[in-house]
């Protein structure tokens, strides 16, 4: 985990390095805004968090790496997952920014302002542009930290298993295509209750990094076998951490 001085070093690093990505950025999101990300920042993590949770904890934060690019792979129950995951990874730990790939419906409206000036951008996941893997790989090659929710969107269904869709493992492998080693953390994410309640406790765990090895579909089939496991297995350490019953409970750990 970084310490205060390392975080603003690698942060003032990733600026200069964001320079780079102005061309294509501008073409799918505005980039971080440098009054609306501290001040969201401000009202998340000092305000809505503390008020709304009991308390928070963040496991095996060592998993996650102090520097170079990083594709976190996190469950998807709630739409609390993306204050959380700043909490437990964002710029204040880490020094990096949470740079989310989101579904296009997510950024309609209001909500879609405020997240294009957050540094989020939209991917249709029946049909990924090229422009859009290219940005994410330029992201990764400027050192910085990706969130993409292998299951796509939010799951309710506590009895069905993780099943991760394609798009994390063909980014990973555009990725080392392109010279770029890319550590993929699954991440496990727990509430008190579900949806979670008013003064509910909850929890983040951040599992061994995994990489992709092996091309094709079957490559890819393969790592996503594995990274489904690992996400049950930080989803399981984080229930049990706050005293949750996890999602498919009765099922061995790995068995899905």
């Amino acid at each position: 985990m970084a310490t205060p001085a390392t975080a603003t070093l690698r942060f003032e690093f990733w600026s200069m390095q964001a320079m780079a990505l102005l061309p294509r950025e501008q073409q799918l999101c505005n980039g971080i805004s440098p009054w609306l990300s501290p001040l969201a920042m401000v009202l998340t993590q000092d305000l809505v968090l503390p008020a709304f949770f009991s308390g928070l904890t963040v496991l095996d934060g060592d998993n996650l790496p102090g520097s170079g690019p990083v594709l976190l792979a996190p469950t998807h129950r709630s739409r609390w997952d993306a204050l959380l995951l700043p909490h437990a990874a964002g710029r204040r730990v880490s020094g990096r920014d949470c740079r989310f790939m989101v579904t296009l419906d997510e950024m309609q409206g209001l909500q879609g302002w405020v997240l294009r000036r957050l540094g989020c951008f939209a991917v249709n996941q029946s049909q990924p542009s090229l422009s859009t893997l290219r940005y994410a790989v330029d992201l990764l090659k400027a050192g910085q930290q990706l969130v993409v929710f292998p299951e796509g969107r939010i799951k309710r269904d506590e009895q069905t298993p993780i099943a991760p869709q394609q798009g994390l493992a063909r980014l990973a492998s555009l990725a080392s295509s392109q010279g770029v080693q890319v550590p993929v953390v699954p991440v496990g994410l727990a509430y008190g209750h579900r949806p979670a309640r008013w003064r509910d406790r909850a929890a983040v765990c951040f599992g061994p990094a995994l990489r992709v090895n092996g091309q094709g579909r079957d490559g890819a089939q393969a790592f996503n076998r594995d990274l489904a496991a690992a996400m049950e297995r930080a989803e399981r350490r984080a229930c049990s951490s706050i005293g949750a019953r996890p999602a498919l409970a009765g099922v061995p750990a790995g068995a899905t």
